[in-house]
């Protein structure tokens, strides 16, 4: 026992022995030791950590792209762009850095966790990328119209009042006269910063209300983010720049996500028995379908207090734009008719009164005399649709076609998996009423009018918030999560027992729709920057138009470049910035050959002093992309007119170039400027009566939808009695409405 017990003495001495060795021969690596630790837990945490890194990363290799100086694979070149547009100069870095943030916000969207500040700063970063290239690159706001909507600005400002005779915008004043206020209160008359960032902050803007939206719907994690990704990239057509539409836009997207957060209704429709026809048992089965909305429990207080706002935002719409309060209104009666909304028809009734109030009393100048303008294109859909697309192809160079073709192609793709996603979900029992609604209400503003040509634009974009939604479900149709102990996604049951590995399909599906978003990624650099060349402002443009407003009284007259006369040509200059009442901005035909400048003399001859005409680039490269002018007709055309003894180039740039007539006949005056009085107050004998109607109406209308906020079946006498009285009422004020067109509006002269 003594020598066994001697055994384990000596061996536990030698085993301590060794160990004290172990410890005193290798005194370095327990740092090392830790070291490993620390690397092995970062890999652990790899998922938490690296998508927010990668998204930095990628979002500070793109700023350092577009603004370092031009090299091989960073910097932009501007005279590098084409008729492809901005994507023909973007270097290398910044493609690799989109496909960085994208990568990662996809990484971020695999783990199935709703990381909400994560996935929100990575699809901002990814809009800034995309919607802030134009900002980052040059140095005066893009797009032309954005400067006239500043010079209704400074008129506001500078007069304190607006005037529909100058401009029919000008009857919608609301977002005018809001910037004007603001900025006069804050001191601001530069507005050259805000305009520059407005299409970045605009659409960082429009993620909120549309996020919202996504919260309220029934659909995975992965679904409602790649919604949102899918919004930022195919919102290429550009109306978020400096105005009103723009502005109102991100008002009808807070509409719509009030509407189905604070009033929305997600009870199932009753539906009888399987019987009849065909068409009677698709309908009875369409009704029985899982809502796509959720529901929530919502206080009597939190919804009048929102019904307040609803309101508030429908008036600031109704006098800022003349097309959102409709989509707005749409939405609005689409919802309380598929059943996906607690109003009742007094809101839509009191909402249209609004509008139908608006137009009848605040615009009387513009309409006056013009109902042709504003009635002219009702029903005229096909006449409509072919003013916005085929219009818009016919002219274009081979290169410049393909932007052209890029626009309906996203078009055409986000309809497509719209489409395939509406089915998916279909196939799931599950009625997504709202977004096919938010879809398809858009549509009917076709048989309105052309809006100048544009009225398929407004409808892509007010139609993108349901399709993007229905788009997603084409990647990721599954519903979430029920319970706890459910985790996993909720797959339909299918008749036949063929079922693939979830993991496997889920990780395909992610696959896909990474690979989708990128390609829409690049097609909207092409659809969105295709017109750079002459979409783009430089600071030589300016200056020249800065001479006139500086050479403008007591007025002036420019003349801007057109390839035909006729209506609705946006001149391609940065105009109207300044002394809009003072300036009038007319066409003058030029011809393909730059040396054939007849029609020129002829239009300066005709006109009386202090008119300018303006050559600029941009005027030449729309020229050239959309009506086959030859290359570098400005500069031969700039070369004619230096050359032409009766014309005297009174200032000049490389951009830009202003002319004037060398001398004018003796006695030639320069004509006062345009009078800003309209034709007076118009009335009619029963414009007091609809007035107090107006008042009557809005009353009994609000007063009955509260009551129906508090309880549905409450107080039953006093709703009876608040709809008797909101009847008359309506129905005389709508007829004082048509009286009023018919009075004024027949009765006027142009």
């Amino acid at each position: 026992m003594s020598q066994s017990a001697g055994n384990d003495v000596t061996t536990g001495a030698a085993g301590t022995a060794e160990v004290e060795g172990k410890a005193d021969s290798t005194t370095g690596p327990p740092v090392p030791a830790a070291g490993s630790a620390r690397a092995a837990a970062l890999v652990r945490t790899a998922a938490r950590w690296l998508p927010p890194l990668l998204t930095v990363e990628g979002l500070v290799m793109y700023v350092l792209a577009l603004r370092v100086s031009p090299g091989p694979l960073r910097g932009v070149e501007v005279a590098d762009i084409d008729g492809l547009g901005l994507i023909s100069a973007l270097p290398g870095a910044a493609f690799a850095a989109i496909l960085l943030m994208i990568t990662a916000f996809f990484v971020t969207i695999a783990q199935n966790t709703d990381r909400k500040f994560l996935l929100l700063f990575q699809i901002s970063a990814i809009t800034f990328a995309l919607h802030g290239a134009s900002a980052l690159i040059h140095d005066e706001p893009r797009f032309h119209t954005a400067y006239v909507h500043a010079g209704f600005v400074e008129f506001i400002a500078r007069t304190g009042e607006s005037s529909p005779i100058l401009d029919a915008r000008f009857a919608w004043p609301g977002f005018f006269a809001l910037v004007a206020f603001v900025t006069r209160a804050a001191g601001i008359t530069d507005l050259t910063t805000l305009m520059q960032w407005t299409p970045l902050l605009s659409n960082l803007l429009y993620l909120l209300p549309f996020v919202l939206i996504l919260r309220q719907v029934v659909a995975t994690t992965r679904a409602r983010w790649f919604a949102a990704l899918l919004f930022v990239v195919v919102q290429w057509i550009g109306q978020d720049y400096f105005s009103a539409q723009g502005f109102t836009y991100a008002i009808y997207l807070a509409f719509v996500a009030i509407l189905l957060r604070w009033f929305g209704r997600v009870e199932p429709r009753e539906t009888p028995p399987k019987t009849g026809g065909r068409l009677r048992r698709l309908l009875i089965r369409l009704g029985r379908l899982t809502p796509g909305e959720l529901g929530h429990t919502t206080g009597v207080y939190d919804r009048s207090i929102m019904l307040i706002m609803l309101i508030g935002l429908f008036v600031a719409a109704t006098t800022a734009h003349q097309i959102t309060p409709f989509m707005m209104l749409g939405a609005l009666t689409g919802l309380i008719l598929l059943r996906r909304s607690s109003l009742t028809w007094a809101a839509p009734f009191f909402f249209g009164l609004i509008v139908l109030a608006w137009i009848s009393y605040q615009t009387t100048t513009f309409w006056s005399g013009h109902l042709d303008q504003l009635f002219g294109g009702l029903g005229r859909i096909l006449q409509n649709l072919q003013s916005n697309t085929g219009d818009r192809i016919e002219g274009s160079d081979a290169k410049h076609a393909l932007v052209l073709m890029a626009r309906l192609g996203i078009c055409a793709v986000i309809l497509l998996l719209a489409a395939v996603g509406l089915l998916r979900r279909v196939r799931r029992g599950v009625g997504d009423r709202a977004a096919l609604l938010l879809l398809c209400v858009p549509v009917l503003a076709l048989g309105l009018q052309s809006y100048g040509g544009e009225i398929g634009l407004r409808i892509y974009m007010f139609a993108l918030p349901g399709a993007c939604i229905l788009a997603a479900y084409a990647f990721f149709p599954n519903l979430p999560a029920g319970t706890a102990d459910n985790p996993d996604e909720t797959v339909p049951i299918r008749r036949r027992n063929i079922r693939f590995d979830p993991h496997l399909t889920r990780r395909i599906s992610l696959l896909l729709a990474a690979a989708c978003a990128l390609a829409l990624s690049m097609a909207f650099l092409v659809a969105r920057y295709g017109n750079e060349q002459f979409e783009r402002v430089s600071t030589g443009e300016v200056a020249a138009m800065h001479y006139v407003y500086q050479h403008d009284e007591p007025s002036a007259r420019v003349l801007y470049l057109v390839p035909q006369i006729g209506e609705e040509v946006t001149p391609s200059i940065p105009w109207g910035e300044e002394d809009f009442d003072k300036i009038r901005y007319e066409q003058v035909l030029v011809d393909k050959n730059p040396a054939v400048i007849s029609s020129v003399i002829d239009k300066l001859k005709l006109s009386p002093p202090n008119t300018y005409l303006v050559v600029s680039r941009g005027q030449a490269a729309y020229l050239q992309l959309n009506h086959g002018y030859p290359d570098a007709w400005d500069r031969r055309l700039r070369a004619a007119l230096d050359a032409a003894p009766l014309l005297k180039q009174v200032y000049g740039n490389e951009d830009a170039a202003v002319y004037t007539l060398r001398s004018y006949p003796k006695g030639a005056e320069i004509p006062e400027p345009v009078s800003l009085r309209g034709p007076g107050d118009r009335s009619s004998p029963w414009t007091p009566v609809g007035l107090g109607a107006l008042v009557v109406a809005w009353s009994a209308l609000f007063g009955y939808q509260l009551v129906r906020l508090r309880e549905p079946g409450r107080a039953p006498r006093t709703r009876r009695l608040l709809l008797w009285t909101a009847i008359p009422a309506f129905l005389l004020s709508v007829a004082v409405v048509a009286e009023r067109f018919i009075v004024i509006g027949l009765s006027a002269t142009p």
